[in-house]
């Protein structure tokens, strides 16, 4: 049986799921679904077409299903879908989609969004995510599964970021980042492989050797990155992760509306000397 405060607003056609929480204060708009187990701790608002999964937990003064902040907004009906299990901390906010968009803002399952973090307009944010306080993701944006975004970094509109990719604290990404990398800088570049990232999804040594060996002939070997590609393509068969790069590469190169690729810093390595425990 959920438990509904009786200072809670909740509108007409709303749908509540068993075991629902729903504290002090909180604003439920009548296009919103809130699944089974899931928390809304106080002072949350949930408009829009908005669709919770089961066992969130929202704290206080989070914002979910606001309209886009775009100006070619004319108040259509557009989505929010998030996943289950999530955790949205105070003030985070997430926006709807628009219609030029595709018309949804898609948030994973089991994402930490920690303080004042914000999700675009007609984002993708993949499972197993983590944004640190104040990650800010501009409309459109594209995250993979497993992905860590420091504190304070924001992501221009359009940018893509592999899985499993770490993003320094305090960094500005207009580029798109490949999957399996390290990433950091106020124009951010890439410093190397996310080894321990890899290594919690259970990369072997030798695994690992093969990737950090690709990712150096991608980026340190002689001549320009596309003839570089072109030398490392026939690696895609020595390992999942390298024809997973060489594939976000393509998607990249293909779409109408792009970012160019993160590079490399000079001097950067795939090295061990990436010791962080969030990533």
């Amino acid at each position: 049986m959920s438990s509904i405060d009786p200072t809670a607003r909740i509108e007409d056609g709303a749908v509540i799921g068993d075991d629902v929480s729903i504290g002090p204060y909180c604003v439920i708009g009548s296009n919103v679904s809130i699944g089974a187990g899931s928390r809304l701790v106080g002072h949350v608002s949930v408009t829009g077409h908005t669709t919770i999964g089961d066992n969130c937990t929202i704290h206080p003064f989070a914002s979910l299903g606001g309209a886009p902040q775009s100006t070619g907004y004319k108040g259509e009906p557009t989505k929010l879908l998030i996943g289950s299990a999530c955790v949205i901390r105070e003030n985070v906010t997430m926006n709807t989609g628009t219609v030029g968009g595709g018309g949804v803002t898609r948030v994973g399952d089991r994402g930490f969004f920690m303080a004042a973090s914000h999700v675009g307009h007609d984002c993708i944010v993949g499972d197993d995510v983590i944004f640190a306080n104040m990650a800010t993701l501009g409309g459109h944006c594209e995250i993979g599964d497993y992905t860590f975004i420091g504190g304070m970094t924001v992501l221009q509109q359009f940018t893509r970021v592999g899985p499993q990719v770490m993003i320094g604290g305090m960094s500005g990404l207009r580029d798109d980042v490949i999957p399996y990398a390290l990433a950091s800088g106020i124009y951010a570049r890439l410093s190397g492989l996310n080894i321990v990232g890899m290594r919690r999804r259970k990369f072997t040594r030798e695994r690992l050797s093969v990737v950090r060996s690709f990712f150096s002939d991608l980026f340190y070997s002689p001549g320009l990155f596309v003839e570089r590609l072109e030398r490392v393509r026939p690696r895609a068969s020595e390992d999942p992760a390298i024809a997973e790069i060489i594939a976000f590469i393509d998607d990249g190169q293909s779409r109408k509306r792009r970012r160019p690729l993160c590079m490399a810093a000079d001097g950067a390595r795939s090295s061990d000397d990436h010791d962080h425990d969030d990533a």
